[in-house]
């Protein structure tokens, strides 16, 4: 199998070093950025694997870096912080990373959300399921990220998407906050499952409200649901 090739972009030199020196030891290539623009131009180099992008950098916010590279690339992104804020979190998933720890971390528990986070990634790309999943006017293309609904384009995030995503393959079936969790934030996240009700609100100010449908329902007590 081919090694896979992890980007490092960390201004604190001695955190860089350490995570190189574990990665390579798990068996990973590695990549270094230490400012936002170095890692922005090889966060956009196509044989990336994963990233992992610390939130305060010079020259160009980790933020920032995320948004652009979000712009042409799925690649996953692991955002590092020091800050413990909801509002970080939130930012942070919103722009499109996929995961995100709080300094100071385990780096046991970084490699195992690489893990799952490559994992993902291998599996995704390996799968020739339909691309287009359909729910009266409301239509989801896996593979380009686009919604539409009516013909008309919705904006999501990359998080609200996988969000839609999920509960579209899952149809007709009442989903609880944990799974929820599990499926799209990853088993291994640690935060409020209230972040589910925050997204929930996000799409349905997106699709329900704005198109005056009623097609996220929630089952009190348990979950939510969409319906055909």
């Amino acid at each position: 199998m081919d090694k896979k090739k992890i980007l490092i972009v960390e201004d604190e030199h001695k955190i860089a070093r350490f995570l190189e020196l574990e990665f390579n030891y798990e068996g990973y290539d590695v990549e270094i950025a230490n400012n936002g623009r170095e890692g922005l131009e090889k966060g956009k180099e196509s044989d990336i694997d994963l990233i992992i992008l610390d939130l305060m950098l010079p020259r160009l916010s980790g933020i920032e870096v995320c948004r652009r590279i979000r712009q042409t690339s799925d690649v996953p992104i692991i955002m590092l912080t020091a800050k413990d804020d909801i509002s970080d979190k939130v930012t942070g998933l919103d722009i499109g990373a996929d995961d995100y720890m709080t300094k100071p971390f385990a780096v046991e528990e970084l490699l195992a959300r690489m893990r799952v986070l490559l994992k993902r990634k291998y599996i995704k790309r390996n799968n020739d399921d339909e691309d287009i999943l359909k729910i009266d006017k409301l239509k989801l293309f896996k593979n380009s990220y686009k919604v539409e609904y009516n013909n008309i384009n919705i904006e999501l995030t990359k998080k609200e998407f996988e969000l839609l995503e999920y509960m579209m393959l899952n149809k007709n079936i009442v989903l609880t906050r944990e799974k929820i969790l599990d499926k799209v934030w990853g088993y291994d996240y640690f935060g409020d499952t209230n972040i589910i009700d925050v997204y929930i609100r996000y799409l349905r100010s997106k699709i329900d409200q704005k198109y005056k449908i009623s097609l996220i329902e929630t089952v009190r007590g348990v979950g939510y649901i969409i319906r055909d």
